[in-house]
């Protein structure tokens, strides 16, 4: 059962460069403690015969059929365009010459 002190907390509170009470020292000192507790629960539950797991639930992807389907002209496509320039959008340079 972990058991922080006030020291550690002034400690860690120091490193994080936080400025803290005395109130707020024992307060986070229980906090803290609570927390270390839960994690260590966790620790004791993950048992051997529990095989490790990425997801709680099987995945599998799903696929559709690739089908052609009819879509825009490429007139049609820029016709709506700001810009347009040899069938293409035109759009503003954001980087350098290469």
């Amino acid at each position: 059962m972990p058991n922080i002190s006030r020291d550690e907390v002034a400690h860690l509170a120091k490193l994080a460069r936080l400025a803290v009470t005395d109130e707020e020292l024992a307060t986070f000192a229980g906090q803290l403690d609570q927390i270390l507790d839960a994690v260590a629960k966790v620790g004791v539950v993950a048992d051997q015969d529990v095989p490790p797991t990425s997801h709680a639930v099987p995945l599998t992807n799903v696929f559709r059929e690739d089908v052609v389907r009819p879509s825009l002209a490429q007139e049609q496509a820029l016709s709506g365009a700001p810009a347009a320039e040899e069938g293409r959008f035109r759009v503003p340079r954001i980087l350098g010459e290469e």
